[in-house]
């Protein structure tokens, strides 16, 4: 665990994790369930540090069967997901608690939307610098450095605060 900056809480048989656990990645996602040689193994599940979670039974590492379920609640069906798709445009939150009057827009699925700092963008996990090319998360934590491409998509598509 030294190398990798995770954090294992549970059993070890002959040395491999193994048995019901906690293990909390680097990134504070969390998988609270089963293991079996040093692999998610049974039902468990990754409570993301978004407040989102994914339910699942896995086999040796691998997610075989599962459920994704967002902070607000909403879960993803892969079979029959209509949110925000394009016969619906509705956020989850004007699904749940109706439209708002004529002339006052809902920009995001949060109401009132997140502030975004001057001259960054909010690309949907964080919150991106342009100038140094760097997202952080909503808690001013690092995730990642932008590629061109992220770069591109970002400046095109994503909130700019002003």
């Amino acid at each position: 665990m030294e190398y990798t900056g995770s954090k294992y809480i549970g059993e070890y048989v002959d040395g491999r994790m193994e048995g019901k656990a906690e293990y909390i990645l680097p990134t504070e996602t969390r998988y609270v369930g089963e293991m079996k040689d040093g692999m998610f193994h049974g039902e468990g599940t990754l409570y993301f540090p978004s407040g989102s979670r994914y339910d699942a039974v896995w086999e040796k590492g691998l997610a075989i069967k599962g459920m994704y379920t967002f902070a607000d609640g909403l879960q993803y069906d892969a079979k029959n997901w209509h949110y925000c798709d394009g016969y619906d445009r509705r956020f989850y939150t004007e699904i749940c608690f109706g439209l708002k009057p004529s002339g006052i827009s809902q920009l995001t699925n949060m109401d009132p939307p997140r502030k975004i700092p001057p001259a960054a963008y909010d690309c949907g996990d964080g919150f991106y610098n342009p100038n140094t090319r760097i997202i952080k998360d909503y808690r001013n934590r690092f995730l990642r450095n932008a590629d061109d491409d992220e770069h591109e998509w970002i400046i095109r598509t994503c909130r700019k605060g002003w």
